[in-house]
């Protein structure tokens, strides 16, 4: 039932792998350029998966190789573009939970926001995580893109949601949030540079799995102005993506309803562990 030999195979599979990078050098490049030249609205091209070759490690998430050149570069600025104008407030909290090992006493004001320098915004990031039961390498590696782009082969938005780290002491979906990415930056503060991603949190309707489904159900965060609620997290909390499936009920959907507004349009979603099994063994 095989063709060839176990070294032809290995060897197809390592040109395939070696020719899938480039490409995706080329298409970032190519995208950048078009960037350069348009409305600031980049289109990238990029597998959205695959298998890694290398050694095995249980998580790694990478910001895109080139920062986006249209963006404002002060948190004011950048906050009032993405339409989060608390931004520098959330960066604060952020710098102040990285470099003390106590949180705030509740009811405590946040300390002002440090100086920040090489504020840079990426429309992707990479998360490279061991699973060996989905195709992988040799080593078990897995790499998925995670996309927080204006505009997505020059049509909508797209802002796709991850799992991101809570307590690693619980198994399963306690120790997980589920959160959207409004986009992908970085900055220095106090010497140290800080790969972030500024995030809309999703909280769990119940203590338990929905009882028919199994499933995680989750709903948007909104603060008292029913305003999106934000936070900054570091990259190293976001484990990989989260695929979010509306609770649609009884309500029918008008005929030109987009999906680009599906995680807009409905109040509750369940958290999709059916979509590898990656995420059957981490979304139980």
């Amino acid at each position: 039932m095989l063709q060839g030999t176990c070294l032809s195979e290995a060897l197809q599979g390592f040109l395939s792998l070696a020719l899938g990078e480039a490409e995706l050098q080329d298409s970032e490049d190519g995208a950048e350029s078009e960037d350069q030249q348009g409305d600031g609205n980049t289109v990238d091209n990029g597998d959205e998966d695959g298998a890694v070759e290398g050694p095995r490690v249980l998580g790694d998430v990478s910001l895109a190789r080139q920062p986006e050149r249209t963006y404002p570069r002060t948190l004011p600025e950048l906050g009032l573009h993405c339409g989060v104008p608390n931004l520098p407030f959330l960066v604060s909290s952020f710098l102040y939970d990285q470099t003390h090992p106590e949180p705030l006493p509740d009811g405590s004001a946040t300390p002002p926001c440090p100086p920040v320098q090489s504020v840079k915004v990426y429309h992707s990031a990479a998360a490279t995580f061991y699973a060996p039961s989905d195709i992988s390498g040799i080593g078990g590696m897995r790499r998925e893109r995670i996309r927080a782009t204006p505009s997505w082969f020059k049509g909508p938005a797209r802002y796709d949601c991850v799992f991101a780290e809570n307590d690693s002491t619980v198994e399963g979906f306690r120790g997980l949030h589920a959160a959207r990415v409004r986009t992908f930056l970085s900055f220095k503060s106090g010497g140290v540079e800080y790969p972030c991603a500024l995030i809309q949190w999703f909280s769990p309707v119940a203590d338990e799995p929905d009882e028919l489904t199994g499933l995680w159900v989750v709903e948007p965060d909104f603060d008292q102005d029913n305003r999106p609620f934000y936070g900054v997290i570091h990259l190293d909390s976001i484990l990989r993506l989260a695929h979010l499936i509306p609770v649609f009920g009884n309500a029918i959907l008008p005929p030109d309803f987009h999906q680009s507004e599906s995680l807009d349009a409905f109040k509750t979603y369940y958290v999709n562990k059916y979509a590898d099994h990656h995420a059957h063994e981490i979304a139980f």
